[in-house]
């Protein structure tokens, strides 16, 4: 009997393992349906089952990854997040140059992804905001990392980074794109990426 349990338990936990990469997976489905229909309807206006039937799972499945839409909206905004940085960082790496050229860069990123993918830019920039303190916390880190990105970029060495300084920048450049987005892309990304880090190298001054 004993050699029959020993010879089980691989296989139960193989099966484990695949319900767990399964679960991750219809996660993953609800995450990228979510951003697709939040970005088409809005937040407010978007159901659950209206989720669901985006991401071509039943509502069991939701509460399986999810406590409720404010816990999707964050891990959707968390998600759109973590992609769009590192789009950022490998923007700066790839420019080399000094810290303006390299600060370009991620700006041209920035402006160009929320151009390629407008309903990712409507979770990052639009839905995110007011829902409740726990998703404005997201948004506050997001903005942290969004600007000690530039500031990474442009702070000469042995220089501190001002937190407060950082976060103005990174949430003055996201008006920016509200206002670039509300006038149809325009003007162009070079332009807009340009004019964005006027703003940005506020952060390589030196302090008074």
């Amino acid at each position: 009997m004993a050699r029959m349990t020993t010879e089980l338990t691989p296989a139960r936990r193989y099966r484990g393992a695949e319900a767990e990469e399964r679960r991750a997976q219809r996660r993953g489905q609800l995450i990228a349906a979510a951003v697709q229909v939040y970005g088409e309807r809005g937040y407010q206006n978007a159901t659950v089952k209206a989720v669901c039937e985006a991401a071509g799972l039943t509502e069991r499945y939701f509460y399986e990854s999810f406590a409720n839409s404010e816990a999707l909206l964050l891990a959707s905004f968390q998600a759109v997040t973590h992609r769009l940085l590192q789009t950022l960082a490998r923007a700066g790496e790839s420019a080399g140059g000094d810290g303006p050229n390299r600060a370009l860069a991620m700006l041209r990123a920035y402006f160009g992804a929320l151009q390629c993918e407008p309903r990712s830019a409507r979770v990052f920039l639009v839905e995110i905001r007011g829902v409740s303190k726990l998703v404005d916390g997201a948004l506050a880190d997001s903005l942290s990392e969004f600007g000690g990105l530039l500031a990474q970029a442009l702070l000469p060495p042995g220089r501190q980074l001002d937190p407060l300084l950082t976060a103005g920048v990174a949430g003055g450049v996201i008006h920016v794109a509200l206002r670039w987005i509300g006038q149809g892309y325009m003007p162009d990304v070079e332009v807009v990426a340009r004019t964005a880090l006027q703003l940005a190298m506020v952060l390589a001054r030196e302090p008074d």
